[in-house]
């Protein structure tokens, strides 16, 4: 699928970029973080009604209101295989200021051997905070990796309520 605009969009976490193909936001990404695609072949366009929708999103969440089902009213198109597609679902299926462990992730999806291949789905999550991967932790609710750093995962957390153990 061809991206059709992208944007840069500060955050108190960091700058992120905000891409779009014509099906909907495509990817929302940290600098630097894990499995960044690096540069896009995408005009920039800070003007597009999405990539905007999505600024508005982003900073009334980071202000503390988190608005589920504000979530909906954007149109997600994340790229990646039918089993990625599953796990990224089920990733938005779980609450704000809830958090799932990997293997609930994994039972969930009917695959409770699956696990490992949830977490790297996870991990691949082309679209950081709106597919909320920060709220999958570890079995004893300990923080697990996060593409975007550890640091962002907590303040992420937090922002939400979710508890977790400490490292």
């Amino acid at each position: 699928m061809k991206l059709s605009a992208q944007c840069r969009i500060d955050t108190p976490l960091g700058p992120l970029c905000a891409a779009r193909s014509p099906l909907g936001l495509a990817g929302l990404w940290f600098d630097a973080q894990a499995h960044h695609p690096g540069p896009l072949d995408a005009p920039q366009r800070a003007d597009d009604p999405l990539l905007q929708a999505t600024a508005r999103l982003l900073e009334r969440y980071f202000q503390g209101q988190v608005l589920p089902q504000a979530l909906d009213e954007l149109p997600l198109a994340p790229l990646g295989s039918a089993f990625q597609q599953q796990v990224w679902q089920a990733l938005r299926a779980i609450p704000s200021g809830h958090s799932r462990s990997y293997g609930q992730l994994a039972t969930q999806l009917g695959r409770p051997q699956a696990a490992r291949a949830v977490g790297a789905a996870v991990g691949r999550n082309p679209i950081a905070i709106l597919i909320p991967c920060h709220r999958v932790l570890g079995a004893g609710g300990q923080l697990t990796g996060y593409a975007g750093g550890l640091v962002r995962k907590q303040a992420l957390l937090r922002i939400e309520g979710v508890a977790f153990a400490e490292a």
